[in-house]
């Protein structure tokens, strides 16, 4: 039982992993990735996914300081739910118009 309960948080990552690399490649075969017309704004939109990561890390180390959560457990989940959530937010940023005044 200690084995799937250590090995359980890096298997649902990991198909996290494999979910979003898989759609990310599909949209790239099929050309239709993301593009901005500013490049700031493409930056951003490139830098959704990384920041996700940053910030699921930095919010599960976090909450395994105030909560009864291994460290390394809170490692494992905290960039995997990142990784999840910055590509929704990189799919939701990139189908958005950009607002600026032509």
């Amino acid at each position: 039982m200690e084995i799937v309960r250590t090995l359980l948080p890096l298997v649902i990552v990991g198909g996290i992993a494999v979910f979003v690399i898989l759609r990310m490649k599909h949209k790239y075969k099929k050309g239709t990735l993301g593009k901005k017309k500013s490049k700031s704004a493409q930056n951003l939109l490139d830098l959704l996914i990384p920041f996700g990561m940053m910030i699921g890390l930095a919010i599960a180390i976090l909450l395994s300081m105030f909560f009864p959560i291994s460290l390394l457990s809170a490692i494992a989940w905290g960039p995997g739910l990142g990784f999840l959530f910055g590509y929704f937010a990189y799919e939701i940023y990139s189908k958005r118009e950009e607002d600026y005044p032509k």
